[in-house]
């Protein structure tokens, strides 16, 4: 596997991008063309190259969360939303809809990111364990990402109760938007 990095320059700041996959035999150290491998072996290592980029990915965005993992966060936020009394809380396929007070908004279960329908982003920063207080959600304290999508919504579904200027600024109407 080889990756596109410039070490040690400006570009320190971005991360690898991986190029190729080449296979080279451990006798002769000669390259090995595709249609030569063991099916199996190929398989197994297209397997882990895919590991490679939708798991261990370095965005700081989960961009394919696992379908178990937005099950069990679907269940979350409904059972949430249920002991919050939170009758304008809904989940389906990948999104949280919500009917707050100032608009419809949806949270995508797998990365957290919010809208404001029709489909205005809202830019609401996540505040990270070292700077919130010492609330602590048993269910969620060992996935950050969780915790995030658990925040933001609940903060939507009171969207009334919102003192954040930033927040607020995004979705009150504005003259010719949503």
């Amino acid at each position: 596997m080889y990756a596109m990095a410039d070490w040690f320059s400006p570009a320190d700041v971005e991360s690898p991008t991986l190029e190729t996959i080449e296979f080279f035999s451990r006798k002769t150290y000669k390259p090995v063309a595709f249609e030569d491998l063991e099916p199996r072996l190929f398989s197994e290592v297209m397997r882990d190259i895919d590991l490679v980029v939708s798991v261990a990915h370095v965005g700081g965005v989960d961009p394919e969360a696992s379908h178990s993992t937005i099950e069990m966060r679907a269940v979350l936020v409904e059972e949430t939303a249920r002991l919050f009394k939170l009758k304008n809380v809904s989940t389906q396929k990948h999104h949280v809809y919500i009917e707050g007070s100032m608009g419809r908004y949806t949270v995508h279960l797998g990365s957290a990111v919010c809208h404001k329908m029709p489909g205005r982003y809202l830019s609401i920063l996540p505040v990270h364990s070292q700077h919130r207080g010492r609330l602590f959600l048993p269910f969620v304290d060992e996935d950050p990402r969780s915790a995030e999508l658990m925040s933001k919504v609940l903060l939507l579904a009171q969207d009334e109760k919102i003192q954040d200027p930033t927040v607020l600024s995004q979705i009150k109407d504005k003259v010719g938007q949503n």
